[in-house]
């Protein structure tokens, strides 16, 4: 993800009451870094001041500011009920800014600003659990392991990576006592996600983050799922058709009564804050839900890759940064 400018809400539509109350950033020190595979990076980080930090839940995740002011969000893969410090596992990207300094620049003892938690991605109450990890998609699930222990309930692992030694965190989570089932390409055991989830499918729910394959390959094996028993987390944007159409559309701001053309080749993000109305931002990709916003009427083209179907079809909120108006619709949002 490329270098944005920041601005980071006090929380999430819809977020919890802690997450509301916690500030909105947070000075916090690097207290070690771990190589949890290769190529994966854990960093350990403490409040710069000593102080607990703001307690979060499975699936937060959380904005990481650099020295070099790189800013890219990341999932908290640590234990929650430990708020001495958070902890992070970046993978190193080829050309990606933020893993390229954390991997080559960041040391331990250096400062960091975090933003507070915000969670699109929690775990909800089932009978049992599959989550499905591919790589570092692994990181948003690992709490929801000990969470599910916790709770007193099965759970099992579909674990995919290049190779079976390549795979971060592979003994924490063996220790926390479910059915773990690695699948690596390389071994000749690639999942076949289809016929493996066919056979789990009765009182369970998913939970899974990875590259876009895996997750569409999930997608279409659960389609006739119930609603409401597969979540994904996505780490990047959603693959669009190259010839998908965005033309200009009208925005109508409900709060200070502002009529604003939203370009083809601009965000309705982009126009609102030219105007004057601050909305905030961190990912502008649709990735993190910071610029969630109230949509009084209109219909929503949605282009993020947070909004389940329910949410979509209910048409209550839209991301800012990439959603737009369907064609020959007028928006009129709650700002």
């Amino acid at each position: 993800m490329s270098d944005v400018a920041e601005m980071i809400p006090p929380a999430k539509l819809g977020a919890s009451a802690s997450n509301a109350a916690a500030p909105s950033s947070i000075q916090a020190r690097v207290r070690a870094m771990r190589w949890e595979a290769p190529g994966v990076l854990s960093l350990e980080l403490s409040s710069a001041d000593g102080a607990m930090l703001p307690p979060f839940e499975p699936g937060a995740h959380v904005d990481l500011r650099l020295p070099d002011g790189t800013l890219r969000q990341y999932s908290l893969c640590g234990d929650p009920s430990d708020r001495s410090h958070y902890r992070l596992g970046i993978r190193a990207v080829s050309g990606g800014l933020s893993s390229t300094f954390v991997h080559r620049k960041l040391r331990p003892g250096e400062l960091v600003t975090v933003s507070a938690p915000r969670n699109n991605f929690p775990l909800e109450d089932a009978q049992r659990y599959i989550f499905v990890a591919g790589g570092i998609g692994i990181t948003p699930l690992i709490p929801m392991m000990r969470e599910a222990r916790e709770r007193g309930r099965p759970w099992t692992l579909l674990y995919c990576n290049k190779r079976d030694g390549e795979a971060p965190f592979l003994d924490e989570i063996r220790a926390l006592g479910g059915e773990v089932s690695l699948h690596s390409s390389e071994a000749g055991t690639r999942l076949d996600v289809a016929s493996k989830l066919a056979a789990m499918q009765d009182g369970a729910m998913i939970y899974c983050c990875g590259p876009e394959r895996l997750m569409t390959a999930v997608e279409e094996a659960t389609a006739a799922w119930p609603e409401g028993t597969v979540h994904f987390e996505w780490f990047a944007p959603r693959s669009r058709p190259a010839d998908d159409a965005a033309g200009s559309f009208e925005v109508v701001c409900n709060l200070s009564g502002l009529t604003l053309t939203v370009p083809e080749d601009r965000s309705v993000l982009d126009i609102l804050n030219e105007a004057g109305i601050e909305v905030p931002c961190s990912c502008q990709q649709g990735i993190c839900g910071t610029c969630e916003t109230r949509v009084v009427s209109g219909e929503v083209d949605h282009r993020d890759s947070i909004l389940s179907s329910v949410e979509r079809a209910a048409n209550e909120t839209m991301m800012t940064c990439v959603s737009r108006a369907k064609a020959g619709s007028r928006l009129i949002l709650d700002i």
